[in-house]
């Protein structure tokens, strides 16, 4: 008898074939600019179209959610690439990790300091390494020898994130709880899936700190079998909670539905460990969930009929949803 699931998660949205998120946090109505909130609408939207040429080309799930992400952190106004954050010692570090759900391989780099897209380096560890993981100068100097240009720290710069950076080191300040971070989770015309994430840390970080969004297993997550999932939040307890492998964990092991097992680690778990945060989990079928115990998250997503949808506001993604 199949086990009953009446816990966490809401109605999971139908047919999509990509999504993508910016990052979890709170965007209230009237607390942005409208041209900031455009350019959040266009970032995403840009995203989307950037997988969806890749989807009607016939590429593949991989291709699609890097294509996706590449957007994202060209993007200033989310924490990846472009727009990372500012360290504690005024600098830029970056961590980024993709993965295939057709045969598990995975690649993923950590701490980069010179790579305007580590999305696509985390994918040539993938390709051209036989490691899942570099970090550092290490991955530097994998990424040179790969024909990756090499940008300058001042690339990265933004009067936003250096403003919070000053914010961040006042006496008074409170003590940043993370939550910048970019995804994309997508299947493909084969059935192929694939999930990529990327992120520019957190503000005030100490320099060398690496989060859940490198970790294969923490920050992202794909199985042809259950689910990609790419998560959002504070790095350091969705590391201890191996968030988006949970997922799938649950899928596989329980028969869960996707909306009821990215809820259940999402809303229960990941709370309980005293964090919040959010993730977009897509299933083989289309069936897409987006929690977040967060009080937003910035995400869209592309049906297969061609449909976007883009949502910045904390009250247009519903928070088991």
């Amino acid at each position: 008898m199949p086990a009953a699931h009446s816990k966490p998660g809401g109605s999971a949205i139908r047919d999509v074939v990509l999504a993508v998120h910016g990052g979890a946090g709170s965007v209230p109505r009237g607390s942005i600019s409208d041209e900031r909130e455009l350019a959040y609408h266009e970032g995403l939207t840009a995203a989307l179209r950037a997988g969806q040429r890749v989807l009607d080309g016939g590429g593949s799930s991989l291709d699609v959610v890097e294509a996706a992400v590449r957007e994202l952190e060209d993007h200033p106004n989310f924490n990846a690439g472009r727009g990372a954050a500012f360290n504690a010692d005024a600098g830029h570090e970056l961590d980024a990790s993709i993965m295939n759900g057709r045969d598990l391989s995975a690649g993923a780099v950590a701490g980069v300091r010179h790579v305007r897209n580590p999305i696509s380096l985390a994918r040539l560890v993938m390709e051209r390494s036989d490691h899942v993981l570099l970090a550092g100068d290490g991955a530097e100097a994998f990424a040179l020898r790969h024909g990756v240009p090499y940008s300058t720290q001042d690339y990265f710069f933004t009067q936003r994130r250096w403003d919070a950076l000053l914010a961040a080191k006042k006496p008074e300040a409170p003590r940043s709880r993370g939550g910048g971070t970019v995804g994309a989770v997508a299947v493909d015309r084969s059935g192929d899936m694939a999930a990529a994430t990327s992120t520019g840390g957190m503000t005030n970080m100490l320099a060398g700190r690496i989060g859940d969004s490198p970790v294969i297993g923490a920050g992202t997550y794909a199985d042809n079998r259950t689910v990609a999932v790419s998560c959002t939040g504070t790095g350091e307890v969705f590391l201890r909670g191996v968030a988006a492998y949970d997922i799938a964990a649950l899928m596989a092991y329980t028969g869960a539905p996707v909306d009821h097992a990215a809820g259940t680690v999402i809303l229960e778990k990941i709370p309980g460990l005293g964090a919040l945060g959010g993730a977009i989990a897509l299933d083989p079928d289309g069936a897409l969930s987006t929690p977040h115990s967060s009080e937003g998250l910035v995400n869209g997503y592309l049906t297969r009929d061609g449909k976007i949808v883009t949502r910045v506001y904390d009250d247009e993604t519903p928070a088991a949803g």
